[in-house]
């Protein structure tokens, strides 16, 4: 069985100017032509124009029905595309606490040189990285 998807545009409401067309309802034609042929190379078969009520506001509590017109376009699914995995949104969170700074560059190159065994450095710089930071102490006057 076929499955369509559906797209609907509104039509224009007024005519596109173009060489040698002179009148208002050669201009409107051109401008349901371009459209017709728009939607028609990007895949789309022209079904329908449709006239729909549309409530709109009119001054600050009164309202009005407008009718709006619509052209009404299909075309098939792929039935391998109609089977689109389906993707969760990546969560993020943010927390409040601050983020634990890794030391620099230049600090761990320091204590790589210094230290011949490397196992042993990389156990010394996690052991920095875990032990918390003492602040300078200043002397009160």
């Amino acid at each position: 069985m076929s499955q369509f998807e559906y797209k609907v545009v509104p039509a224009p409401t007024k005519g596109l100017k173009a060489k040698g067309i002179k009148t208002a309802q050669d201009r409107f034609a051109h401008a349901l032509e371009q459209t017709m042929n728009q939607m028609g190379t990007d895949g789309w078969e022209y079904q329908r124009t449709d006239t729909l009520p549309c409530e709109q506001r009119s001054g600050l509590t009164g309202k009005t029905t407008t009718f709006q017109h619509m052209l009404v376009f299909r075309r098939t699914i792929d039935s391998d595309a109609s089977v689109l995995p389906v993707v969760a949104p990546i969560a993020t969170t943010m927390t409040s606490e601050p983020e634990v700074v890794a030391p620099s560059v230049a600090q761990r190159t320091s204590e790589t040189l210094v230290s011949t065994d490397a196992p042993a450095a990389v156990a010394d710089l996690n052991q920095s990285e875990a032990a918390p930071r003492k602040e300078p102490q200043v002397a009160a006057e």
